[in-house]
């Protein structure tokens, strides 16, 4: 990630976090801040304020910053702070600093639901923690939402899109989504549509591809991946496909020949994966390449999980032409306010392209500042008055939230790998298609 000129204004970080949070940006203040102004947790990097005085509490963000994911993650950060500096480190008459929270281990590399859990903790017991910007991995949202909700500090997701977290669909476990808000109030939102809008997206441009017998997998032992393939399956259903077959890939396997052989005995006319690139996903990419063939004969399609340039880097030639998913639209489609605030990302984060998720932690961060700005900076108020919020000419346009914490956008990008992941296709899925997608 590009170097930000701002200095920090308080150190301090644990080992479980150090490697990626040290290499974060540092903001400057003259001032420099309170000691206690910040979250004391090994997870967290420094409390970080480019703004004149001292702030009087902090947004943290929340997100798996060691693994595949650390430079989306990074990105994530840097467009966080970017729409800090363009607030003016301000929500309203507040003055905000920022915290970069890691919830991934260092050891797999992937969120961790204790670490998610210690954290949101952590904020809970921390009073100048005014809201925190995250997750990017629905499962850690699940595992954060009931504790900050106890708390009243408002969560807004760039990331998350499990259905389950706001609106009851089939395959929701533990009472959700009413379990995760035991207050009563819906105190998180999200600036991306959810996962019916996904399958129904990514399976309309499937039939547009032609294909009509997909095989699908995904993910063992993974809520988000589990939901993404029902989603992909009721889609499917509305737009006739009938699917090949349906399995689980082991993210602990050492290969997955022997399943992509019983893949292929299939004969799909094409494979979707429902997953994270973290799980393993290269080695699948490369084996389905290698048993299957090309992406050219078998295409290959993919949740928003692979939808980053770790995939390419990682999978090298076979991720060629394989297509993958983001809700939203892509960041160089962004109109007016969302293009500026892309070029000047791009010149933060350069020579790497601008990854898919990084406009949306920034329009994360506008939101949380906004609803921080009319409840005075009370994070109980603005916990409050987050599905009220409404933005305009923001960085993802104009748009609202339902009163059960989901954007009003619902439009689905479709990529395809060549040397960065390049928009092939902004899909609108049809009304009928995202009911059938949330049904599974």
């Amino acid at each position: 990630m590009g170097m930000i000129g701002w200095t920090s204004v308080r150190g301090g970080v644990g080992a479980a976090a150090a490697a990626a949070l040290l290499a974060l940006p540092a903001v400057a203040s003259g001032q420099g801040a309170p000691a206690t102004v910040g979250v004391a947790s090994p997870n967290c990097g420094p409390v970080q304020y480019g703004g004149p005085g001292t702030p009087s509490g902090v947004i943290v963000s929340d997100l798996p910053m060691v693994g595949d994911s650390a430079q989306r993650s990074s990105q994530m950060v840097t467009a966080d702070l970017l729409a800090l500096e363009q607030a003016g480190w301000r929500a309203g008459s507040v003055p905000v600093g920022f915290q970069a929270c890691n919830d991934a281990s260092p050891t797999t590399g992937t969120w961790d639901a204790d670490m998610c859990r210690a954290n949101a903790q952590a904020y809970a017991a921390t009073p100048t923690v005014l809201g925190v910007v995250g997750t990017y991995n629905s499962g850690c949202a699940a595992a954060m939402i009931p504790i900050l909700n106890q708390a009243s500090t408002p969560m807004v997701s760039p990331g998350n899109t499990l259905i389950c977290l706001t609106e009851p669909a089939r395959g929701c476990g533990d009472g959700m989504p009413g379990s995760l808000y035991p207050t009563g109030v819906r105190s998180y939102v999200r600036v991306i549509p959810n996962d019916a809008y996904q399958g129904a997206g990514l399976a309309s441009f499937a039939s547009r591809l032609h294909v009509r017998r997909p095989f699908l997998l995904y993910a063992a032992h993974d809520a988000t991946s589990t939901g993404q393939a029902r989603t992909y399956r009721g889609a499917a259903r509305a737009l006739g496909q009938r699917l090949a077959g349906v399995r689980a890939w082991n993210p602990q396997a050492s290969d997955y020949r022997r399943l992509m052989r019983k893949v292929k005995r299939a004969r799909p006319d094409a494979i979707v994966l429902a997953g994270l690139i973290d799980q393993n996903g290269a080695r699948l990419i490369r084996d389905k390449v290698k048993v299957v063939g090309g992406n050219r004969h078998v295409p290959l399609l993919a949740f928003d999980g692979f939808a980053q340039q770790e995939t390419i880097r990682a999978a090298g030639r076979a991720s060629r032409g394989m297509y993958a998913s983001v809700p939203g639209v892509d960041p160089s489609q962004l109109p007016g306010r969302g293009a500026a605030f892309t070029r000047e990302l791009a010149t933060k984060v350069a020579p790497a392209p601008v990854e898919l998720f990084a406009p949306y932690a920034g329009q994360a961060t506008a939101v949380l500042l906004s609803a921080l700005e009319q409840a005075g900076g009370s994070r109980g108020a603005a916990a409050a008055a987050l599905v009220s919020t409404q933005v305009t000419d923001g960085v993802l346009g104009s748009f609202g939230f339902t009163a059960r914490g989901d954007s009003t956008l619902g439009q689905v990008t479709v990529y395809r790998a060549a040397a960065t992941m390049r928009p092939a296709r902004l899909v609108t899925p049809r009304a009928r298609v995202v009911r059938a997608a949330r049904l599974g």
